[in-house]
């Protein structure tokens, strides 16, 4: 979490541009609608994030093929790939209602978790703080959801759901890994070698953010949905601290290079995004970035997921001004940035002092919080 804290800070600095994902899944939907002869060009939102080109020369659209690319890597070096099945059928619907949900719940607060946790904190974006109390809400909302015996169903016991690699489809999976490396490598080298230098970082940065998320397996649901089922705190404190490196690292980038944080609306959209988004990623059982690395080890039920996000976030883009999402819960809201009310030191110690209290209280609720039991005055065991 530290390293993606700094490479998102350096990222920034480089290209002035943020990591983020489900703008370019928006972008990506009205493309989608292009091709069936859809004019979006009267849509607002399209204007606010910028439908120009194609999801291939924009930084934003490598960052996240990148992504894929590079988990995908990290998975078949460590020869980690199989295809998996959910177990029962209903995960599917469940998996794409909330990739809807998500969707849709990010782009009206104009960020995911990464353009809130590690860019909205780093960059001292007040929406960023309300995004994460929003999403806190919405992941207990959603964790209380997921273990309703409706939304469970009949457990399913029987042998196969997933496909095992072989032995020597195992040993393969290194050399297709290696393989697929050369050949991105190759890409981004084009990229440079023909002066197209932002897309070059972009797909650099991409792969990097990639391999990180796998081996780190970081997830931005179970950071909550852990801490209300299981009292498991453990990648809580891992991006809570990321979020202090990169705020570190980010402001040192600011003030250095002479650069404008980026600064997104406050407003009771930002909210109302947030709790839906919150609800989303438990009903899918991942995030973002979770849903791109699992995907990428071979977990089919990801894939609705993934189809849900783009299909929320373009249902969003037509919403913000054609059933008037901006003009009731946006329009009242304002871009507010820390730096610009108290100062890059008082912001810098604002955020950090917010950060140590909630890497303190999820210490807390990990020691106290026993599975099946709630809260308790006694020490918890059973996690470390």
């Amino acid at each position: 979490m530290a390293l993606a804290g700094i490479f998102s800070a350096l990222y920034f600095g480089i290209t002035h541009t943020v990591w983020a994902v489900t703008g370019e899944f928006t972008r990506f939907g009205g493309h989608i609608l292009e091709l069936f002869g859809v004019d979006v060009s009267d849509w607002a939102y399209f204007g606010l994030v910028k439908l120009d080109g194609s999801t291939w020369s924009r930084t934003d659209g490598w960052i996240v093929w990148g992504m894929f690319i590079g988990a995908l890597i990290s998975v078949l070096l460590s020869s980690n790939f199989k295809i998996r099945f959910p177990r029962q059928k209903r995960r599917y619907v469940q998996a794409l209602a909330g990739g809807i949900i998500a969707g849709f719940g990010a782009r009206m607060a104009l960020g995911c978790n990464l353009a809130a946790f590690f860019t909205g904190v780093p960059q001292f974006s007040l929406h960023a703080w309300l995004f994460i109390v929003a999403t806190a809400g919405g992941t207990y909302l959603g964790a209380k959801l997921v273990n309703m015996k409706w939304w469970k169903g009949k457990p399913v016991l029987r042998a196969g759901g997933t496909a095992q690699p072989t032995g020597q489809q195992k040993s393969r999976q290194p050399i297709g890994g290696t393989v697929l490396g050369f050949l991105y490598l190759g890409l981004i080298i084009y990229f440079y070698a023909s002066n197209q230098f932002m897309l070059g970082t972009a797909a650099l940065f991409g792969a990097v953010f990639g391999i990180l998320i796998e081996r780190g397996q970081i997830c931005f649901t179970s950071a909550f949905r852990d801490l209300w089922i299981s009292g498991r705190a453990t990648m809580t404190k891992a991006i809570t601290l990321g979020m202090a490196v990169s705020a570190i690292a980010t402001l040192i980038i600011i003030l250095v290079a002479g650069l404008d944080p980026v600064t997104k609306l406050a407003a009771p959209s930002t909210l109302v995004g947030g709790l839906l988004f919150g609800l989303g990623i438990v009903m899918a059982g991942g995030c973002e970035t979770g849903m791109m690395y699992r995907m990428m080890e071979g977990q089919i039920v990801f894939v609705p997921v993934f189809i849900g996000n783009i299909l929320g976030a373009t249902a969003l883009a037509y919403s913000w001004d054609h059933l008037g999402v901006y003009r009731y819960l946006g329009e009242s809201g304002a871009p507010v940035n820390l730096i610009s009310v108290m100062g890059p030191a008082a912001a810098l110690l604002l955020t950090l002092l917010v950060l140590g209290v909630f890497y303190a209280i999820a210490a807390v609720w990990q020691r106290h919080y026993r599975f099946g039991k709630g809260f308790t005055k006694g020490g918890a065991t059973h996690v470390r």
